[in-house]
């Protein structure tokens, strides 16, 4: 199988013909050996009934229905699972992603890529998406150190190897680029084009961008801190413990001067800083220790191995 094409669907009963023909009709003439796998994620509408339909006439479909709407990684983690293709497209089911754009990624990857990003540069979206977005994206590339501008396009393409390789849950999809450079492959972006929304509605909004942040340091510390959770937790530590060690030094030379400290906050605070600091030093500390008895289970990506 030269191509997969994982596609998540909630409630796109409208849009979904169109865009099966539209990748028939760009991916037949190359004559590549391609599945589409539509995930639908608990759709209320008829989306289950039309890729039922669709079936019939393209027997390249394959589908996974939820009993209830879980979410977009999720649907991801298990369209990945069942992807049989050398390489594996990403994309999402409102027509605003192009299907024309897949063989220029198919290039990218032929062209050394382990994967390749999309990258909405003209964005046909309503201000709540695009502003969250663009503050969102510039955050991450910044903590992440991945020079990308737009982590959360729905439109990327992989090796298999690399999507086989990720853990996707809770709303980790937006940070695949950054889950894949963790695991050691190398990651592009191409600029793609992005159309409006054609049928029903967008399911995301401006308070996306909370829980998006949160997901932010939950990938950051599984990447960058996982094998060395002493980093993140040590810094802080050893800043409050010495912050409050000098406040006390200096309340203790203000004692033998003669002057009364006993009842000054600053005295409770130096005292309160000390124990922040030693709890946050040895939860870090406690945090190796499990890294540690752990690092035997690691599973290291190879790239080649000679015998």
């Amino acid at each position: 199988m030269d191509l997969s094409i994982v596609i998540p669907a909630f409630n796109e009963e409208e849009s979904l013909p169109e865009l099966m023909k539209r990748i028939s009709d760009v991916l037949t003439p190359l004559k590549t050996e391609f599945e589409v796998i539509f995930i639908d994620d608990g759709s209320s509408d008829k989306t289950p009934q039309v890729i039922e339909s669709l079936k019939e006439e393209y027997p390249q479909i394959r589908a996974i229905f939820f009993r209830r709407n879980y979410g977009k990684s999720p649907a991801l983690s298990e369209g990945f699972k069942i992807a049989r293709g050398e390489k594996v497209v990403t994309m999402d089911a409102d027509l605003q992603d192009d299907p024309a754009e897949i063989p220029a990624l198919m290039e990218m990857i032929d062209s050394g890529y382990d994967m390749v990003s999309g990258w909405k540069k003209k964005r046909h979206d309503p201000l709540s998406k695009t502003i969250p977005s663009k503050f969102f994206n510039k955050v991450t590339a910044a903590l992440s150190g991945i020079p990308i501008h737009d982590f959360n396009c729905g439109l990327k393409i992989y090796r298999n190897e690399v999507v086989k390789s990720m853990e996707v849950y809770g709303e980790l999809h937006r940070y695949l680029p950054v889950l894949a450079h963790y695991n050691g492959f190398k990651v592009g972006e191409m600029v793609v084009k992005h159309h409006a929304r054609k049928h029903g509605y967008s399911k995301f909004g401006f308070m996306r961008i909370f829980p998006g942040f949160f997901d932010l340091f939950t990938v950051l510390f599984l990447t960058r801190f996982r094998s060395t959770p002493l980093h993140i937790f040590g810094m802080p530590g050893i800043l409050a413990f010495v912050a409050g060690f000098l406040i006390e030094l200096y309340l203790t030379a203000r004692w033998f001067a003669g002057s009364g400290i006993g009842g000054r906050p600053l005295f409770f605070l130096g005292i309160l800083l000390i124990l922040v600091g030693i709890q946050f030093f040895g939860f870090g500390l406690l945090a190796e220790m499990v890294s540690a008895n752990q690092a035997k289970d690691v599973e290291y990506g190879i790239r080649k191995r000679i015998d």
